[in-house]
Protein backbone atom coordinates (compact mmCIF):
# COMPACT_ATOMS: atom_id res chain seq x y z
CA UNK A 1 0.00 0.00 0.00
CA UNK A 2 2.86 2.26 0.80
CA UNK A 3 4.77 1.74 -2.17
CA UNK A 4 1.32 2.50 -4.23
CA UNK A 5 1.18 5.66 -2.57
CA UNK A 6 4.62 6.34 -3.05
CA UNK A 7 4.39 5.67 -6.62
CA UNK A 8 1.44 7.85 -6.96
CA UNK A 9 2.98 10.38 -5.17
CA UNK A 10 5.71 10.22 -7.89
CA UNK A 11 3.12 10.37 -10.69
CA UNK A 12 1.46 13.40 -10.13
CA UNK A 13 5.10 15.73 -8.60
CA UNK A 14 6.13 14.16 -12.47
CA UNK A 15 2.93 16.00 -13.91
CA UNK A 16 3.09 19.05 -11.95
CA UNK A 17 6.63 19.41 -12.73
CA UNK A 18 5.61 19.08 -16.51
CA UNK A 19 2.90 21.41 -16.09
CA UNK A 20 5.08 23.97 -14.54
CA UNK A 21 7.43 23.53 -17.36
CA UNK A 22 5.15 24.19 -20.25
CA UNK A 23 3.93 26.95 -18.81
CA UNK A 24 7.65 28.27 -18.41
CA UNK A 25 8.96 27.16 -21.84
CA UNK A 26 8.48 29.86 -24.51
CA UNK A 27 6.93 28.69 -27.92
CA UNK A 28 7.69 29.30 -31.55
CA UNK A 29 4.12 31.20 -31.36
CA UNK A 30 2.03 34.38 -30.05
CA UNK A 31 -0.84 34.70 -28.61
CA UNK A 32 -3.51 37.09 -28.94
CA UNK A 33 -5.54 37.87 -25.87
CA UNK A 34 -8.76 39.86 -25.26
CA UNK A 35 -8.07 42.79 -22.96
CA UNK A 36 -10.12 45.20 -21.00
CA UNK A 37 -12.06 48.55 -22.88
CA UNK A 38 -10.86 51.54 -21.16
CA UNK A 39 -12.45 55.12 -21.06
CA UNK A 40 -11.30 57.61 -23.33
CA UNK A 41 -11.85 60.37 -20.74
CA UNK A 42 -9.14 59.96 -18.55
CA UNK A 43 -6.41 60.25 -21.41
CA UNK A 44 -7.71 63.39 -23.07
CA UNK A 45 -6.87 66.31 -21.78
CA UNK A 46 -8.52 69.32 -23.03
CA UNK A 47 -8.14 73.61 -21.98
CA UNK A 48 -10.45 74.35 -19.61
CA UNK A 49 -11.62 70.96 -18.64
CA UNK A 50 -12.52 70.84 -15.14
CA UNK A 51 -12.32 67.52 -12.76
CA UNK A 52 -12.93 63.82 -14.78
CA UNK A 53 -15.73 63.70 -17.55
CA UNK A 54 -17.88 60.91 -17.14
CA UNK A 55 -18.64 60.59 -21.04
CA UNK A 56 -19.34 56.78 -21.69
CA UNK A 57 -16.53 56.96 -24.92
CA UNK A 58 -14.01 53.63 -24.37
CA UNK A 59 -11.25 52.09 -26.30
CA UNK A 60 -10.21 48.71 -26.25
CA UNK A 61 -6.89 46.88 -27.34
CA UNK A 62 -5.59 43.03 -27.46
CA UNK A 63 -2.67 41.37 -25.22
CA UNK A 64 -0.15 40.00 -27.13
CA UNK A 65 2.45 38.38 -26.19
CA UNK A 66 4.67 35.31 -26.57
CA UNK A 67 2.62 31.61 -25.69
CA UNK A 68 4.24 29.47 -23.47
CA UNK A 69 3.75 25.48 -24.70
CA UNK A 70 0.58 25.02 -23.08
CA UNK A 71 -0.57 27.60 -24.34
CA UNK A 72 0.54 26.40 -27.82
CA UNK A 73 -1.13 23.39 -27.11
CA UNK A 74 -4.21 24.34 -25.54
CA UNK A 75 -4.75 27.59 -26.22
CA UNK A 76 -8.64 27.04 -25.53
CA UNK A 77 -7.78 27.78 -21.87
CA UNK A 78 -8.00 31.53 -22.24
CA UNK A 79 -11.71 32.57 -24.07
CA UNK A 80 -10.80 34.62 -27.40
CA UNK A 81 -7.37 33.23 -27.87
CA UNK A 82 -5.96 33.23 -31.54
CA UNK A 83 -2.14 31.96 -32.35
CA UNK A 84 -0.37 33.51 -34.67
CA UNK A 85 3.07 32.14 -36.05
CA UNK A 86 6.00 34.21 -35.03
CA UNK A 87 6.79 35.33 -38.40
CA UNK A 88 3.23 36.88 -38.75
CA UNK A 89 3.54 38.98 -35.08
CA UNK A 90 7.24 39.90 -36.51
CA UNK A 91 7.80 39.97 -39.88
CA UNK A 92 11.23 39.18 -41.77
CA UNK A 93 13.22 38.53 -38.69
CA UNK A 94 11.94 42.51 -36.78
CA UNK A 95 12.46 42.06 -33.25
CA UNK A 96 10.01 42.44 -30.34
CA UNK A 97 11.56 45.66 -29.27
CA UNK A 98 11.42 46.60 -32.87
CA UNK A 99 7.87 45.43 -33.31
CA UNK A 100 7.04 47.61 -30.17
CA UNK A 101 8.47 50.97 -31.27
CA UNK A 102 6.79 50.79 -34.59
CA UNK A 103 3.72 50.25 -32.36
CA UNK A 104 4.19 53.28 -30.01
CA UNK A 105 4.68 55.79 -32.78
CA UNK A 106 1.59 54.26 -35.11
CA UNK A 107 -0.07 55.25 -31.28
CA UNK A 108 1.52 58.86 -31.59
CA UNK A 109 0.56 59.65 -34.67
CA UNK A 110 -3.00 58.51 -34.56
CA UNK A 111 -3.53 60.70 -31.44
CA UNK A 112 -2.51 63.99 -33.71
CA UNK A 113 -4.65 62.84 -36.68
CA UNK A 114 -8.01 62.35 -34.05
CA UNK A 115 -7.67 65.76 -32.85
CA UNK A 116 -7.10 67.09 -36.16
CA UNK A 117 -9.91 65.22 -37.73
CA UNK A 118 -12.55 66.16 -34.48
CA UNK A 119 -11.24 69.56 -34.45
CA UNK A 120 -11.95 69.87 -38.08
CA UNK A 121 -15.43 68.39 -37.88
CA UNK A 122 -16.09 70.91 -34.85
CA UNK A 123 -15.28 73.98 -37.47
CA UNK A 124 -11.82 74.23 -35.80
CA UNK A 125 -8.73 75.89 -38.33
CA UNK A 126 -6.40 72.72 -38.49
CA UNK A 127 -2.74 73.41 -40.26
CA UNK A 128 -1.56 69.72 -41.35
CA UNK A 129 1.79 70.20 -43.38
CA UNK A 130 3.89 67.07 -44.78
CA UNK A 131 6.88 67.58 -43.90
CA UNK A 132 8.77 64.32 -45.05
CA UNK A 133 8.59 60.10 -44.62
CA UNK A 134 9.24 58.70 -41.45
CA UNK A 135 11.27 55.67 -41.40
CA UNK A 136 8.46 53.41 -39.57
CA UNK A 137 10.53 49.76 -39.46
CA UNK A 138 13.65 49.04 -40.32
CA UNK A 139 13.87 45.08 -41.63
CA UNK A 140 16.82 43.17 -39.90
CA UNK A 141 20.17 42.73 -42.55
CA UNK A 142 18.71 44.93 -45.50
CA UNK A 143 20.85 48.11 -46.58
CA UNK A 144 18.99 50.27 -44.27
CA UNK A 145 19.61 48.46 -41.25
CA UNK A 146 22.24 49.91 -38.89
CA UNK A 147 22.10 53.22 -41.06
CA UNK A 148 18.13 54.49 -40.40
CA UNK A 149 16.59 54.49 -37.44
CA UNK A 150 12.71 54.01 -36.46
CA UNK A 151 11.55 57.77 -36.41
CA UNK A 152 13.94 59.20 -38.59
CA UNK A 153 12.60 61.39 -41.16
CA UNK A 154 13.32 61.55 -44.67
CA UNK A 155 13.39 65.01 -46.24
CA UNK A 156 15.80 64.70 -49.23
CA UNK A 157 16.83 61.59 -51.77
CA UNK A 158 19.58 62.53 -54.33
CA UNK A 159 19.03 66.09 -53.92
CA UNK A 160 15.75 66.37 -54.54
CA UNK A 161 13.17 67.32 -51.40
CA UNK A 162 10.94 64.63 -50.35
CA UNK A 163 7.99 65.47 -48.80
CA UNK A 164 5.65 62.37 -48.88
CA UNK A 165 5.52 58.79 -49.54
CA UNK A 166 4.36 59.51 -53.03
CA UNK A 167 7.68 61.57 -53.68
CA UNK A 168 10.05 59.54 -52.35
CA UNK A 169 8.39 56.46 -54.70
CA UNK A 170 8.34 58.73 -57.60
CA UNK A 171 12.19 59.74 -56.78
CA UNK A 172 13.26 55.74 -56.40
CA UNK A 173 11.82 54.97 -60.29
CA UNK A 174 15.25 56.15 -60.87
CA UNK A 175 17.05 54.28 -58.90
CA UNK A 176 18.16 50.58 -59.73
CA UNK A 177 18.61 47.88 -57.22
CA UNK A 178 22.02 47.91 -55.62
CA UNK A 179 22.81 51.43 -56.36
CA UNK A 180 23.46 53.70 -53.33
CA UNK A 181 21.04 56.77 -52.35
CA UNK A 182 22.37 59.87 -50.71
CA UNK A 183 19.57 61.07 -48.04
CA UNK A 184 18.98 64.15 -46.37
CA UNK A 185 17.32 63.35 -42.58
CA UNK A 186 16.15 64.68 -39.27
CA UNK A 187 16.45 62.56 -36.09
CA UNK A 188 15.03 63.46 -33.26
CA UNK A 189 14.22 67.04 -34.74
CA UNK A 190 17.72 67.88 -35.91
CA UNK A 191 18.48 67.61 -39.38
CA UNK A 192 21.44 64.80 -40.63
CA UNK A 193 23.09 65.53 -44.05
CA UNK A 194 24.95 62.66 -46.58
CA UNK A 195 23.93 59.58 -45.16
CA UNK A 196 24.41 56.86 -47.98
CA UNK A 197 22.41 54.23 -48.06
CA UNK A 198 22.51 51.05 -50.48
CA UNK A 199 19.01 49.50 -52.09
CA UNK A 200 18.55 45.98 -53.16
CA UNK A 201 15.19 44.40 -54.90
CA UNK A 202 12.49 44.24 -54.03
CA UNK A 203 10.80 41.02 -53.45
CA UNK A 204 7.64 41.20 -55.26
CA UNK A 205 9.38 43.22 -58.38
CA UNK A 206 13.21 42.73 -59.39
CA UNK A 207 13.43 46.06 -60.85
CA UNK A 208 12.23 47.87 -58.11
CA UNK A 209 15.18 49.36 -55.52
CA UNK A 210 14.18 49.09 -51.84
CA UNK A 211 16.24 50.20 -49.08
CA UNK A 212 14.64 47.96 -46.29
CA UNK A 213 12.21 49.80 -44.55
CA UNK A 214 8.52 50.46 -44.61
CA UNK A 215 7.70 54.52 -44.21
CA UNK A 216 5.00 56.44 -43.53
CA UNK A 217 3.56 60.38 -43.99
CA UNK A 218 5.37 62.78 -41.38
CA UNK A 219 3.24 65.94 -40.84
CA UNK A 220 3.47 69.23 -38.31
CA UNK A 221 0.08 69.45 -36.84
CA UNK A 222 -0.71 73.09 -35.63
CA UNK A 223 -4.21 73.08 -33.37
CA UNK A 224 -6.47 76.06 -32.16
CA UNK A 225 -6.31 74.07 -29.06
CA UNK A 226 -3.76 72.63 -27.17
CA UNK A 227 -5.46 69.04 -26.42
CA UNK A 228 -3.11 66.51 -25.03
CA UNK A 229 -3.39 62.46 -25.20
CA UNK A 230 -1.79 59.82 -23.26
CA UNK A 231 -2.13 56.29 -23.73
CA UNK A 232 0.80 55.41 -21.43
CA UNK A 233 2.06 52.66 -23.16
CA UNK A 234 -0.81 51.47 -25.63
CA UNK A 235 0.41 50.64 -29.14
CA UNK A 236 -0.44 50.70 -32.62
CA UNK A 237 -3.26 53.41 -34.51
CA UNK A 238 -6.70 51.60 -33.62
CA UNK A 239 -7.66 53.92 -30.71
CA UNK A 240 -8.06 56.63 -33.31
CA UNK A 241 -11.59 56.66 -33.99
CA UNK A 242 -12.24 56.44 -30.30
CA UNK A 243 -9.93 59.35 -29.37
CA UNK A 244 -11.74 61.37 -32.16
CA UNK A 245 -15.16 60.68 -30.28
CA UNK A 246 -14.52 61.53 -27.15
CA UNK A 247 -13.32 65.01 -27.97
CA UNK A 248 -16.04 65.64 -30.42
CA UNK A 249 -18.12 64.49 -27.30
CA UNK A 250 -15.99 66.55 -24.89
CA UNK A 251 -16.49 69.55 -27.58
CA UNK A 252 -19.41 69.01 -28.93
CA UNK A 253 -22.27 66.93 -28.69
CA UNK A 254 -23.37 64.39 -25.81
CA UNK A 255 -22.70 61.28 -27.99
CA UNK A 256 -22.74 58.81 -25.19
CA UNK A 257 -26.37 60.14 -23.91
CA UNK A 258 -25.63 57.91 -20.92
CA UNK A 259 -24.67 54.51 -23.05
CA UNK A 260 -21.44 52.45 -22.84
CA UNK A 261 -19.66 53.09 -26.36
CA UNK A 262 -16.78 51.18 -27.42
CA UNK A 263 -15.14 51.92 -30.75
CA UNK A 264 -11.65 50.54 -32.43
CA UNK A 265 -10.51 51.61 -35.76
CA UNK A 266 -7.53 53.42 -37.29
CA UNK A 267 -8.53 56.98 -38.07
CA UNK A 268 -7.18 59.04 -41.32
CA UNK A 269 -6.79 62.11 -42.13
CA UNK A 270 -9.59 62.50 -44.57
CA UNK A 271 -11.94 60.98 -41.63
CA UNK A 272 -12.11 57.18 -42.78
CA UNK A 273 -12.17 54.79 -40.48
CA UNK A 274 -9.56 51.59 -41.96
CA UNK A 275 -9.37 48.59 -40.54
CA UNK A 276 -8.16 46.87 -37.64
CA UNK A 277 -6.68 43.56 -36.32
CA UNK A 278 -7.88 41.37 -33.17
CA UNK A 279 -11.57 42.50 -33.42
CA UNK A 280 -12.36 39.21 -32.18
CA UNK A 281 -10.52 40.17 -28.94
CA UNK A 282 -11.90 43.36 -28.82
CA UNK A 283 -15.51 42.39 -29.34
CA UNK A 284 -14.97 40.40 -26.22
CA UNK A 285 -13.25 43.15 -24.40
CA UNK A 286 -16.27 45.34 -25.58
CA UNK A 287 -18.84 42.77 -24.09
CA UNK A 288 -17.06 42.44 -20.86
CA UNK A 289 -16.69 46.24 -20.41
CA UNK A 290 -21.25 46.30 -20.89
CA UNK A 291 -21.15 48.05 -24.37
CA UNK A 292 -24.55 48.81 -25.82
CA UNK A 293 -22.89 50.11 -28.49
CA UNK A 294 -19.83 48.64 -30.66
CA UNK A 295 -18.27 50.72 -33.50
CA UNK A 296 -16.19 48.75 -35.82
CA UNK A 297 -14.22 49.43 -39.58
CA UNK A 298 -16.97 48.12 -42.23
CA UNK A 299 -14.17 45.50 -42.96
CA UNK A 300 -14.03 44.05 -39.54
CA UNK A 301 -18.02 44.06 -39.08
CA UNK A 302 -18.72 40.58 -39.66
CA UNK A 303 -16.04 38.98 -37.63
CA UNK A 304 -17.16 41.04 -34.40
CA UNK A 305 -20.73 40.20 -35.32
CA UNK A 306 -19.94 36.32 -35.14
CA UNK A 307 -17.35 36.63 -32.25
CA UNK A 308 -19.78 37.72 -29.22
CA UNK A 309 -23.33 37.03 -28.91
CA UNK A 310 -25.54 40.37 -27.58
CA UNK A 311 -23.27 42.88 -28.64
CA UNK A 312 -24.36 45.27 -30.82
CA UNK A 313 -22.34 46.03 -33.61
CA UNK A 314 -22.22 48.60 -35.68
CA UNK A 315 -19.75 49.17 -39.09
CA UNK A 316 -18.42 52.42 -40.00
CA UNK A 317 -16.42 53.40 -43.05
CA UNK A 318 -15.81 57.06 -41.43
CA UNK A 319 -16.21 59.62 -38.80
CA UNK A 320 -19.60 61.17 -39.97
CA UNK A 321 -20.84 57.48 -39.67
CA UNK A 322 -19.79 57.13 -36.52
CA UNK A 323 -21.29 60.51 -35.17
CA UNK A 324 -24.37 59.90 -36.86
CA UNK A 325 -24.63 56.62 -35.57
CA UNK A 326 -24.24 57.44 -31.89
CA UNK A 327 -27.14 60.71 -32.37
CA UNK A 328 -29.62 58.86 -34.63
CA UNK A 329 -30.13 55.03 -32.80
Amino acid sequence: MRRRLVILGSVVLLLVLVGLGLTWIPSDHYIVLPDRARPTDPLVEIPGEEGENTNGINMVDVRVGRANLLERIYPGIHEGASLVPEHIINPQGVSDTQRRTTSLNQMSRSQLVAIAVALEHLGEDVEVTPVGVEVALVIPDAPADGVLEVGDVIVGVNGEEVATTAALADVFTDVEPGESVELELKREGEPVTEVSVGTRAAEDDPGRAVMGVEVANAEDFEFPLEIEIDAGGIGGPSAGLAFALDIVDELGEDLDRGRTIVATGALGLDGTVAPIGGVEQKAIGARDAGADIFLVPDANFEAARDAVDDLRVIPVSTLDEALSALTTR
